[in-house]
Formats: structure tokens, sequence, C-alpha cells
């Protein structure tokens, strides 16, 4: 349990009642000094409590600081620790980047093919990273407070319950750009499944409505991103993707499907990661 720490306008109440209690200690003794004078017995000067002088601050211990991995340091605002990301909103204790999601997990076929893709965009002057994980987003990323986050995954599971598995594929490049132009993505398009990635995205919203945050987009482009660069090179790209997509159609066993087994969806918030299995 955190200890709380009082407020500085409690600290200046306390000072206050010390100093008075200070001088009224002070015009007591006084009072018995100048009897004394007079002839009559001196009565014995009360001691003073000394001043203790107050302890500073100390900071919380580092098991204490792990338990809110939320508070980051004001370091992690850096973009040259993070790849020259730039956060598209600007962290604050207690806010929860949350995003709802398709984990797609690549096998060692796929992993070949970026490979060469990413050294074909290197030879068109555009130098891409490899994405940290494979996901197709079914909700745009939204700020929860962690008290919401709770009943936030709740909502989710109820609205999820009778939503079943299903496969979709994707196999078409496209160049995206996110709103504030700072990064650029390869992605993968869906080509089948649309209609029921429109269904979880439905219920997705439902609870983004609830909690009344942004829902989908409108008429959404399922993808998976793949890759990713800094800045907006939607036009760079742009000249090369026939190129790339020739990679895809040309593969030595055929045009190249990326196969996405949809059998749960995730809620990622902060550091925490929640499942939800759809149904058989």
């Amino acid at each position: 349990m955190l200890v709380g720490y009082s407020s500085s306008s409690e600290e200046e109440s306390e000072e206050a009642a010390a100093s008075a209690q200070s001088e009224s200690c002070s015009s007591q003794c006084q009072e018995e000094e100048e009897d004394g004078k007079d002839g009559s017995p001196a009565r014995k000067k009360p001691k003073t409590e000394e001043q203790v002088p107050k302890a500073s601050r100390l900071p919380l211990p580092g098991c204490l600081l792990a338990m809110f991995p939320e508070d980051v340091d004001s370091q992690t605002e850096e973009p040259a620790l993070h790849g020259g990301r730039i956060r598209s909103f600007k962290h604050e204790r207690g806010n929860w980047a949350t995003y709802v999601y398709l984990p797609y997990h690549p096998e060692e076929e796929f992993m070949e093919l970026l490979e060469e893709l990413l050294s074909a965009t290197r030879a068109h002057g555009v130098d891409l990273s490899l994405q940290e994980e494979f996901h197709l987003s079914l909700s745009q990323t939204v700020v929860l407070r962690h008290h919401w986050i709770q009943p936030f995954t709740q909502s989710l599971r109820t609205g999820l319950v009778h939503c079943k598995r299903f496969v979709c594929s994707a196999g078409r490049l496209r160049v995206y750009c996110n709103a504030e132009r700072t990064r650029t993505f390869l992605g993968m398009e869906v080509c089948t499944g649309h209609a029921q990635l429109l269904d979880l995205v439905q219920s997705v919203d439902r609870t983004m409505t609830e909690f009344r945050l942004d829902t989908f987009y409108k008429d959404p482009s399922f993808h998976v991103s793949l890759a990713w660069c800094v800045g907006d090179m939607t036009a760079q790209m742009e000249e090369c993707i026939q190129e790339l997509q020739s990679l895809i159609d040309d593969h030595e066993e055929g045009p190249f499907l990326l196969r996405l087994n949809c059998v749960e969806l995730r809620c990622r918030t902060g550091n925490k990661t929640f499942s939800f299995p759809l149904e058989p």
C-alpha cells in the first residue's frame, strides 16, 4: 500500500501551528522570569521542545515504482529512444494507450519474403524497419484511464461472446501513413474474410461508444502492417510498390497469401494484454 504524503498546503498549516506554539511558549517563559525579579519565588523555566528540522521527502522504493509501469520517466518521450517514433498523444500518468487486434504469428517463409521486400525498398532509398509484432487492427488507438480497464475489457468480452472463429487472407501490398504524417507503413491488405472482420469491429465499436471513445474507421482497409519508417514516405513507396508486389505474385511456390487464423481477439492497454477467445 502506498503511504499518502501531505500536500504543500497541509505542510504550511503544520509549520504555522508549530510557530504559534513556539511563540506562546516564549511569551510564557518571559513572564516567569519577570516574576522572579520582583522578589517572588522564581518558578522553574519550562523546557521548550527542540525544533526538529522537517525531514526531506524520501523517494519511493524501486519495488513500488515497478508496480505502476505507466508512470514512465520523461526520457521515454524522447523519439531517439524509440527509433524516431513520435507519440500520437502525450503520455500522462494514469492514461493507458489501448487498442484491439487480431494477432498474426508468421511462418519462416513469410519472414524470408519480408527480407526480400525490405532489400528492394532500400534499393529505392527507403529504409524500412520490421514490425516488432504482426497483427490486424480492429480499433483505433484510444486512451483509457486506469480504473476503466476492468469494465472496458468486461464489456468487450460480453460483446464478443457469440462471435465465431474464421480464417482471412491477405496478398495485396499497400502503403499507409498515419494521420499525423509521422510514420509510413508497408502493409498487406485483406482479400477474404472482410465481412467477418466488419462484424468484429461492430462489436468492438459498441464498447468504444459505451466509453465515449473513437470508433473504427467507417470504410476500413483491413491489413497487417509489415514494416515502417519515420516520416511521410508515401510518394517514394508508391514508386516501387509494383516491384514489391511482383515479389509477392512471383513467389517460387505461387502467389504468396498471408493466412490469418482468427481464433482470438486481444486488447493491449499499457503493458497489459487481454485475450478473448472466439467461439469454435
